[in-house]
């Protein structure tokens, strides 16, 4: 599923027209899927696919819109049935994919172990972004805090959650966040809260330990957090109904602060849909939850090394620079290999942690709770 209800749409059209129509599986042309919004095959299009073909004559980049998750995993179970027949899986590489979804697919060698791989750049990527050796992390998104710095100082924004805490109830009517089931920026912001009530520990979460007690011990303290915060809420108490009602608030001064997604809130900025005078920054006792994106490659392609080649390709300056800059995303690199000037810029948002939260289970327990203990008088289908 595309996880964002918010995309700044210039250019999305003609970037849809600029794909190319070729032949899949011939030699020469890398046969690339993802699962991601337009916005990132527009960055594929305009960005990567000109300069790595500049820098690799005779290769070409075919850039193909998997559709979704399930689409691009469709695909990578079709390479495995190849990989048992010696046929031409027609792919080489995925964007905005989980190789843990295919099932077998690492344990049979279906994917490149990055770790083996001899990528000239891999030693650079931010080790925040590790987690399993076939999965090539290369951007990331964050949510953060963006404000009016017309209304409050940067030197005074807050900078860890009590500071937050007591600047929401110092300012009552000033700050907002969407419901959690209505996008990922108020939704982990509420996961924030849960972080802090159970010792900013997000180990203490995984995908399969929610039981019903576990889940009310956890739970329940952070509802208790968000429930003092609930008055001083914007009007009282109002929450949007996404993340693009967030920035809009925002945007028009009606609100001075609020959660967001990191490159939503770059590219707004960058297009003019939030102004100039937007601060950004990251709580630095844990960070707001987020994630990097990945890239996997296949071992059965007919152009593994040349997908290999463009896998460390994006992991250079000039992409890792661009995928700020041009994307509004964080870089999959440790931000030292990020053109100085940009890490000067982003200096406030350049993140100590990236906790992540799980879904399954914990996702309808969070989305519930909040309705049952946060907000019952919202309608959860509203």
């Amino acid at each position: 599923m595309k996880r964002r209800d918010f995309m700044l749409a210039a250019g999305t059209a003609a970037g849809a027209l600029m794909l190319p129509r070729m032949s899949f599986g011939a030699e020469g042309t890398i046969d690339w899927y993802t699962s991601s919004d337009q916005n990132v095959l527009d960055f594929w299009t305009n960005v990567v696919k000109p300069k790595f073909e500049a820098a690799n004559p005779g290769l070409v980049l075919n850039l193909v819109d998997g559709g979704d998750g399930a689409g691009v995993a469709a695909i990578g179970d079709r390479a495995l049935a190849a990989m048992a027949t010696g046929a031409d899986p027609q792919a080489d590489i995925f964007e905005g994919f989980d190789t843990r979804v295919t099932v077998d697919g690492i344990a049979k060698g279906l994917y490149v172990d990055f770790e083996k791989a001899g990528l000239s750049n891999y030693s650079k990527i931010n080790p925040l972004a590790f987690d399993t050796p076939t999965n090539l992390p290369y951007r990331g998104s964050q949510v953060l805090l963006a404000y009016d710095t017309t209304k409050l100082d940067p030197a005074n924004a807050p900078k860890t959650w009590p500071d937050l805490v007591a600047w929401i109830k110092a300012n009552p009517g000033q700050f907002i966040y969407n419901r959690p089931n209505k996008g990922g920026s108020g939704g982990n912001f509420v996961r924030r809260a849960i972080l802090e009530a159970n010792g900013k520990d997000p180990s203490k979460f995984t995908v399969d330990n929610y039981t019903q007690e576990f889940g009310d011990a956890a739970l329940n303290p952070a509802w208790d957090i968000l429930k003092d915060l609930a008055p001083s809420m914007f009007d009282g108490g109002a929450y949007t109904s996404g993340n693009t009602q967030s920035l809009q608030l925002l945007g028009q001064s009606a609100v001075t602060m609020i959660p967001t997604w990191s490159d939503q809130a770059l590219s707004a900025i960058a297009q003019g849909v939030l102004p100039e005078t937007t601060g950004l920054v990251q709580l630095s006792d844990l960070g707001l939850p987020g994630g990097f994106t990945k890239i996997a490659v296949l071992t059965n392609g007919v152009n593994k090394d040349a997908s290999l080649k463009l896998a460390d390709f994006v992991l250079s300056e000039e992409i890792q620079s661009a995928v700020l800059t041009e994307l509004g995303g964080f870089p999959g690199v440790s931000w030292d290999y990020v053109a100085a000037d940009l890490r000067e810029k982003f200096k406030d948002i350049i993140p100590t942690s990236i906790p992540v939260f799980p879904g399954g289970d914990w996702e309808k327990a969070v989305n519930d709770g909040w309705y049952r203990a946060v907000a019952p008088n919202v309608d959860p289908n509203s």
